[in-house]
C-alpha cells in the first residue's frame, strides 16, 4: 500500500470511530434526556395537591406516555443498531449512515411530540391554580442544567 493509500485508510478509520463515538454519546445524551418527563411526572405527585381524582387521571396518562416512549426509544435504539451496522460496513459517513441518522432523529422528534402532548395532557387535569404550579415545574425542568 502506497503513502496516500495508508493515510486515506487511516483517515476512513478514523470518520468510522469518530461517527460511531458520535452516535454512541446522541442515543446515551438523547435517552438520558427523553426520560425527565418521567421525573416531572414524579415532582408533579410531590409538589402539587391532586385529588384522588385526578391522580386516577394522571395515572392513566402516565401508563399511556410509557408505552409511547418505550416506543420511540425502541425506534432510536434500532437505528442506532443500524447506524453501527452501516458504519461497519461502508466504514464511511454514507447513504445507509445517513438514513440511520434520520431516522434516530425522526424517533428522537416524534417522541418530543409526545411529550409535550402529554405534559399538555396532564396540565388540562389540573384546576388553574395547580395548572401554574405546573407552568413553574415544567419551565424549571426545561431549563435546569440537568434537562
Amino acid at each position: 500500500m502506497n503513502r496516500l493509500g495508508r493515510i486515506s485508510f487511516v483517515i476512513i478509520v478514523l470518520t468510522a470511530m469518530a461517527a460511531g463515538l458520535g452516535g454512541w454519546v446522541g442515543v446515551h445524551l438523547g435517552l438520558h434526556q427523553v426520560q425527565a418527563p418521567a421525573g416531572l411526572d414524579v415532582i408533579v405527585h410531590r409538589q402539587i395537591h391532586l385529588t384522588a381524582d385526578q391522580d386516577r387521571q394522571l395515572a392513566v396518562l402516565e401508563t399511556h406516555f410509557a408505552v409511547l416512549r418505550k416506543a420511540r426509544q425502541v425506534e432510536m435504539q434500532s437505528a442506532n443498531a443500524d447506524l453501527a451496522e452501516a458504519i461497519g460496513a461502508q466504514h464511511a459517513y454514507g447513504r445507509k449512515a445517513q438514513e440511520a441518522v434520520s431516522r434516530f432523529h425522526a424517533a428522537m422528534g416524534a417522541l418530543q411530540e409526545d411529550t409535550i402532548r402529554h405534559v399538555f395532557a396532564m396540565r388540562a387535569v389540573m384546576t388553574p391554580e395547580q395548572a401554574h404550579q405546573f407552568d413553574v415545574l415544567v419551565a424549571r425542568a426545561l431549563t435546569s442544567p440537568t434537562s
